[in-house]
């Protein structure tokens, strides 16, 4: 809700600063409701909370500004999501110049210490850990292929590359994905049963 709230107030803060004009109804019905998925893929990209809101209120900020060159009937999904693409590498560029500072030793420490039970099977967090260890260019497709389901051609166009690439990064990012995700599984021991019963 809050982030729903805040970027509101950011189309807001630009809408006083043109006249007080009113948001159109078709801006609010086109693109408000992509919100929830342009917000859990800028998470997942930038792995900051607090990053990621900071660049969802500048992607509804541009829509807001550019939404005289949207063509309706179009697909304002992709549109929003190009932006957003756009504005992770805008801001990634400009916080590798300044960078944050880094946790302090204790803070680290104090996390550190608690060793997890071992579970069954592989948790929401092992997974989005594993997604995480993957490349950036890798990652992208694969968040916006197989979790946001976008075609091949929509991917391409998001990203501004060609679609064999698209192609070439979903096969890549797939394999280490699974690379990693069986790695983490044999370490809680999942699977070895299953390899016994077929090796007997």
């Amino acid at each position: 809700m809050y982030l729903f709230m805040a970027a509101y107030a950011a189309v807001g803060s630009w809408v006083k600063l043109r006249n007080a004009r009113a948001m159109p109804e078709s801006f609010e019905a086109e693109a408000m409701p992509h919100l929830n998925d342009l917000f859990r893929t800028a998470v997942n990209l930038l792995r900051n909370r607090e990053q990621a809101e900071d660049v969802l209120q500048e992607v509804y900020l541009q829509a807001w500004k550019s939404f005289h060159r949207f063509e309706p009937g179009t697909n304002c999904r992709a549109w929003l999501f190009g932006i957003l693409f756009n504005c992770v590498h805008h801001h990634r560029r400009k916080w590798l110049r300044f960078p944050l500072v880094k946790p302090n030793e204790e803070f680290i420490e104090a996390n550190l210490t608690y060793t997890p039970p071992i579970p069954d099977q592989l948790s929401d967090g092992e997974i989005l850990a594993a997604l995480e260890g993957i490349p950036d260019d890798y990652r992208a497709v694969v968040l916006l292929v197989d979790v946001e389901g976008f075609s091949y051609k929509e991917v391409a166009g998001i990203l501004s590359i060609p679609i064999g690439t698209v192609m070439s990064r979903l096969s890549r990012g797939r394999k280490m994905l699974r690379d990693r995700l069986a790695a983490v599984a044999r370490s809680y021991g999942i699977g070895k049963a299953a390899e016994k019963g077929q090796s007997s």
